[in-house]
């Protein structure tokens, strides 16, 4: 890196090609771990199933998930970025025509 390179001030509006899923998967900075919380909640066996059998092949294929707590959790970001996006959110329109 040479010295203007260095001193140029950062581009806050450059395109990083950067997308839910990676991002939510990136591993924390050493020394600043986030803290946890054990949760429990009840999923149908299918569902459970199924999620089992995806961090499975996705360790198979050598992807970098470090455990089923770092998928789910990626999941279930990428599940609330979807509901903050509101009437257009598939998870709102989903559970919508589930009541009809």
């Amino acid at each position: 890196m040479t010295a203007s390179e260095h001193n140029k001030p950062p581009d806050f509006f450059e395109d990083l090609d950067l997308d839910a899923v990676s991002t939510a998967m990136r591993a924390p900075v050493p020394g600043k771990s986030v803290p946890k919380k054990k949760a429990g909640f009840y999923l149908s066996e299918t569902l459970l199933e199924r999620f089992n059998r995806h961090f499975h092949q996705m360790k198979l294929a050598g992807i970098a998930i470090e455990n089923k707590s770092a998928l789910l959790e990626a999941a279930l970001l990428f599940a609330l970025e979807d509901l903050e996006a509101g009437e257009a959110s598939l998870i709102l329109k989903a559970l919508k025509k589930q009541r009809h």
